[in-house]
């Protein structure tokens, strides 16, 4: 089984727009929407939900008023101020830190796990997805990621498909490395702009750390000729696999206000070709790769 995740080292730069057709190019493949901050594949591929999980990745603290003996010790040493006047838990604020169970004399305080969001297993037209949603405020977002991609290779194994298609989140923070541990290849879709390439680097480093074998696109590419270049040359002098080089065309976002993958909704214009073509370059490499 491959697994593949579709990076970017900043947001904007069309990465879910071209997982979106991966997967419907791919057939197969086991998608799964990494992003679970800011989830969006879900608008282009319509999943219907299977099966929801309750994610408990956070800790809530919780007052007995039988034991409490209102000393204000929790309160006098919470840095939130999550523990209200009247000795009760602001459930907001609360960050479920633990200080307050330690420094009750009477052992008043205990913690609970709360919901912090919830993990889908759903179907599409094009496969099976596995997705998630943190809720607002809520952390622990790469525990979120790791439960996303077992719940694909779940899926995976058990529809017999021998690919996984990731769509990360944008940047290099935490959830993005839970995207991309163990993966086969790291595809880094980038935009020709200074901030583009700067990205791209980071993106670049974090998966030359783990070992990720990297494959770059630049998307948007005739919105500055100069600076696709300069991204095609890095890759070429550091070794890098580049696959694609994909022109601008209004008919992307027409597809994304219709909620369908370019390369189901403009097969023959020159975006859904190129993007067909950047697939066959980056499954060739990864069958045949060091992956």
């Amino acid at each position: 089984m491959k697994q593949i995740a579709i990076l970017s080292g900043k947001g904007g730069t069309g990465k879910t727009t071209i997982t979106a057709s991966l997967a419907v190019l791919a057939k197969n493949a086991v998608v799964a929407d990494c992003d679970v901050d800011a989830p969006d594949l879900h608008m282009l591929l319509h999943p219907e939900v299977i099966k929801t999980q309750e994610f408990k990745g956070s800790k809530l603290a919780v007052i007995d008023e039988e034991k409490c003996t209102e000393c204000g010790l929790c309160r006098e040493k919470c840095r939130f101020d999550a523990i209200t006047e009247d000795f009760k838990i602001d459930y907001i604020a609360c960050e479920g830190c633990g200080v307050c169970t330690i420094i009750c004399p009477v052992k008043a305080i205990t913690l609970t796990e709360r919901i912090s969001g919830h993990a889908y297993i759903s179907k599409t037209k094009y496969g099976f997805m596995a997705h998630a949603m943190l809720s607002p405020g809520e952390a622990n977002s790469g525990k979120l990621v790791t439960l996303v991609r077992q719940n694909a290779k779940i899926l995976a194994e058990r529809e017999h498909s021998d690919l996984i298609i990731i769509d990360g989140s944008p940047g290099i923070g935490c959830p993005v490395i839970a995207s991309v541990a163990g993966v086969n290849a790291g595809l880094v879709v980038t935009e020709p702009t200074m901030s583009g390439i700067h990205d791209l680097k980071r993106a670049l480093q974090l998966l030359r750390h783990f070992n990720v074998p990297p494959f770059v696109c630049v998307n948007m590419c005739d919105i500055n000729e100069d600076n696709a270049n300069k991204i095609v040359s890095f890759c070429r002098e550091h070794g890098i696999e580049f696959v694609g080089k994909i022109p601008f065309n209004p008919v992307v976002t027409e597809a994304m206000v219709n909620g369908k993958p370019i390369v189901e909704y403009a097969l023959e214009s020159d975006v859904a070709k190129e993007i067909e073509n950047m697939w066959e370059k980056t499954l060739s490499a990864l069958q045949y790769g060091s992956g």
